[in-house]
């Protein structure tokens, strides 16, 4: 996911548009549908706005029907090369696309940048699903198949939709937001068999702590609710826990189709 810098944007792109220097407006799309002091306008611009909207789940609907197996990748835009979460996106990448995954990630730099270097440089396909922003972004040069978005909820979906599984590296407030997406419409049954990784035992240890100590014992959660999340340091582990999780729902899948066939 991405998290912001506060610099001066020299580039902004928009959908299909790229906007430079004085052509870039003060206000992002997201920012426009949501701001309650422009309620004035719903009258007369949502009606665009929803069409504007179903485009860009038909441009991805359209883009990325195609795609082998994936997994999105998630962490901070802020994390420097180098750095060992960039280190670690780089390695997960690779092994992901060495067990025949194509990468996902939010297009950006830090950690969804070395992942999508990872998997290009391993011969894998590289994905990146970039947002306007008021800051400057765009996506990073490792993205082989790209898109870019005005709206959170459409590029959202796209990440869950065509995701075989969640990785989450160590990341800010966006990093969050999808993990808990991610989590919500596991434990509410919205997706199936989704397995979600958290990347980074030292960076991840401290929330999940604190889920079982103070949500879980609240009774907010269940035991099998934090159950849903997989910590670990080992890419190689986080890649064959996604591997047996999708060889689970193949024999789930099949044992179903068995049993309707035997009782036709």
């Amino acid at each position: 996911m991405t998290e912001g810098r506060t610099s001066q944007p020299r580039e902004r792109h928009r959908g299909p548009v790229t906007l430079r220097r004085d052509s870039i407006p003060p206000s992002t799309a997201d920012q426009r549908l949501l701001d309650s002091h422009l309620r004035g306008e719903w009258k007369t611009k949502d009606a665009w706005r929803a069409l504007r909207i179903l485009s860009e789940f038909v441009e991805g609907f359209d883009t990325l029907a195609d795609l082998p197996p994936s997994v999105s990748v998630f962490g901070s835009a802020r994390s420097k090369p180098g750095s060992p979460e960039y280190q670690l996106g780089e390695k997960l990448g690779a092994a992901l696309a060495r067990a025949n995954y194509a990468v996902i990630t939010g297009g950006g730099p830090g950690v969804m940048e070395a992942a999508n270097k990872g998997a290009t440089e391993a011969g894998g396909l590289s994905v990146g699903l970039g947002i306007e922003l008021p800051f400057e972004q765009g996506l990073n040069e490792w993205v082989d198949l790209g898109i870019d978005f005005r709206y959170f909820f459409a590029r959202k979906t796209m990440f869950v939709k065509y995701a075989q599984a969640f990785v989450v590296l160590p990341g800010g407030f966006g990093t969050l937001d999808e993990l808990f997406e991610a989590v919500t419409l596991v434990q509410t049954k919205k997706v199936t068999r989704f397995p979600v990784v958290l990347m980074g035992i030292s960076y991840w240890q401290g929330l999940v702590d604190w889920l079982r100590d103070t949500m879980q014992a609240d009774g907010k959660i269940g035991p099998e609710d934090l159950g849903l999340l997989y910590l670990t340091d080992d890419v190689d582990e986080a890649v064959q826990y996604i591997v047996d999780a999708g060889s689970e729902e193949i024999e789930v899948a099949s044992a179903r189709r068995t049993a309707r066939e035997a009782s036709a």
